[in-house]
């Protein structure tokens, strides 16, 4: 098929290669335009798009889709489909009816479940036992569209949201190439209205660790918000970032360093922090990070 690929992120670079090695052809790819980055805060442009001009494809980055110039080039590609996955701008109507087959979307969750733009953080904090990706037929809603075909995976036990990113990424690649090859033969399933829940951006004001709470809500908060934002705390007065985590025994007052392999008591129960980040250093494991800076038993982190 003649495809426009819509995406910004890492998570949408896979997604792209997969279209690729499949054989479709790549009318243009669109992305968010370059941000200004690192300490220079020089224009970097995106994952996307540095890959798209490794693989020779015209790239287009409007801050906007709205006006007719932008809609009348986008129709001009005379596409057979768009795949979006991760774009990060709204499509205006014109915009979704201009492919021949509309515009299929690439959304991390198991629709209805957890439309909007977090998806995958949330189904870790909320403790969910299994996700998945769906590809959906795009229409003017926010994730409402009727799904073509979904894939589900389980989310591990000390499951990250990193790592459950990747893995999500490389479903979706698999299924998109998938759904292209049995377009005509796929059934479109309307998304029912129970069961509707939205995966709000997250806040960094969500970060911070309340070591009053259950460990399991700590525990999720822990994985749920890694790498970004990361959840924190305070240990000798120093803001750490904790980054992975698993649910362990041990009680003791809120806070409260139980054991040598950083075990924390909770509200009710423990976890045990397994990787860690100083303010302007890279993660560590915990055996790493506790070379660097002990923790003594009964410490309370704050």
């Amino acid at each position: 098929m003649k495809v426009v690929f819509m995406g910004t992120p890492d998570f949408s670079v896979p997604v792209l290669d997969a279209l690729v090695d499949a054989g479709h052809e790549i009318a243009a790819v669109y992305c968010q335009p370059p941000r200004p980055a690192g300490r220079g805060k020089k224009l970097r442009p995106t994952p996307v798009h540095a890959r798209a001009e490794e693989l020779g494809f015209e790239v287009r980055h409007p801050v906007s889709l709205k006006g007719a110039d932008e809609q009348d080039a986008f129709a001009a590609l005379n596409a057979d489909v768009a795949v979006v996955v991760a774009y990060g701008l709204l499509l205006p109507q014109a915009i979704l009816d201009a492919p021949r087959h509309g515009c299929l979307n690439i959304h991390a969750s198991l629709l209805p479940r957890w439309r909007g733009a977090a998806p995958i953080h949330r189904a870790i904090m909320a403790g969910d036992a299994e996700t998945g990706v769906c590809i959906m037929q795009m229409e003017a809603g926010l994730d409402t569209g009727p799904v073509l075909l979904r894939q589900t995976t389980s989310i591990g036990a000390e499951e990250t949201t990193a790592q459950l990113h990747d893995h999500l990424s490389h479903i979706g690649a698999s299924a998109i190439v998938d759904a292209l090859a049995d377009l005509p033969q796929l059934t479109a399933e309307v998304q029912p209205e129970e069961g509707v829940t939205y995966a709000h951006k997250i806040d960094k004001a969500e970060a911070r660790i309340d070591w009053t709470k259950p460990a399991v809500e700590v525990d999720r908060q822990i994985r749920g918000l890694s790498p970004f934002p990361g959840a924190w705390c305070e240990i000798d007065g120093q803001r750490v970032k904790l980054l992975g985590s698993r649910l362990a025994e041990g009680a003791g007052q809120p806070g409260e360093v139980l054991s040598d392999d950083l075990i924390v008591a909770c509200g009710e129960g423990a976890v045990q922090l397994s990787r860690l980040q100083r303010a302007g250093k890279g993660a560590q494991d915990a055996d790493v990070f506790l070379r660097g800076q002990p923790i003594a038993v009964g410490t309370k982190l704050s």
